[in-house]
């Protein structure tokens, strides 16, 4: 990595810590410059935010395409489609269609809202990915911080898609998340506001959703995360081996809560973890 590089991968995910979306747009500038796929917007719902971005590889070909939903973190609270450019270039570059929706936030809506703007958006893509070169009994969730959180949930919980008329174990191959709060339990004030009343809390974790018959996950996490703390992996990936699941863990010793999401750019720092994630996804035949 040249000095400018770094200097700019520094700044870069100094930004995206902030959640200012001028750190996304220095981690976009090579899925801008390099290409390699097409762009394509879709509605999967009447209401302004029912959106989501569809990235499909370049080359004509009759054989249609493994897919990949990808929900972007931001507190449940924070973010756009737009800023998340750079995932959906790196996952289009190496071969998958890639979406990455749109979907309701706090302050104007609570959980499960956002929970079921996804499992909608996860509906459109079983009925419509086929049109845009995707193979609809091949999509694998992904997601990061509160995204890996709402793809782990509709995972394991499998009532948000039988709300919708789907079979989560039919629509869903497998998941890999990065760095999700998996198992925790709200403390600050806008959390309790968010999930609460604490009854409820039982239904935000994806542990107890838990029964072994789950699609085989992947559990990514930097041992430098500061924000996500290490138990919520490892809660799970306890809860799905009691239980006869599948899951893999992959822990990586340099990166920090942002510097996972940060290896997708050209910008981030070098690391395995898309070549992992991807290798993941190929191998659930």
């Amino acid at each position: 990595m040249t000095q400018i590089r770094r200097h700019l991968a520094a700044s870069a995910l100094l930004f995206l810590t902030a959640c200012t979306s001028a750190g996304c747009s220095l981690l976009n500038i090579p899925a801008a410059l390099k290409g390699g796929y097409s762009v394509h917007e879709a509605s999967y719902g009447g209401g302004p935010s029912d959106k989501l971005d569809i990235y499909v590889p370049d080359g004509t070909t009759s054989e249609k395409k493994d897919v990949i939903v990808f929900y972007y973190g931001g507190r449940w609270q924070y973010g756009k489609k737009e800023n998340f450019r750079f995932v959906g270039a790196a996952l289009a570059r190496r071969g998958f269609v890639t979406v990455i929706p749109e979907f309701r936030k706090y302050p104007d809506v609570r959980f499960p809202v956002f929970l079921e703007d996804g499992a909608r958006a996860l509906t459109w893509v079983d009925d419509h990915i086929a049109e845009y070169g995707g193979r609809h009994d091949r999509v694998h969730l992904a997601g990061h911080s509160s995204g890996a959180h709402m793809a782990a949930l509709l995972t394991a919980d499998t009532h948000y898609l039988s709300a919708e008329g789907k079979d989560a174990r039919v629509v869903i191959k497998d998941f890999a998340g990065l760095a999700g709060p998996y198992a925790f339990t709200p403390e600050a004030k806008d959390l309790v506001d968010m999930f609460g009343p604490p009854e409820r809390y039982p239904h935000m974790q994806a542990t107890t959703f838990v029964e072994g018959k789950e699609p085989p996950m992947l559990l990514l996490y930097g041992q430098e995360d500061e924000t996500v703390k290490p138990y919520n992996h490892e809660r799970l990936a306890q809860r799905i081996r009691e239980k006869g699941g599948r899951v893999d863990v992959i822990t990586y010793p340099e990166l920090g809560h942002i510097g996972i999401i940060g290896t997708f750019s050209g910008l981030g720092p070098n690391s395995s973890v898309v070549d992992d994630m991807t290798k993941f996804f190929r191998v659930n035949e």
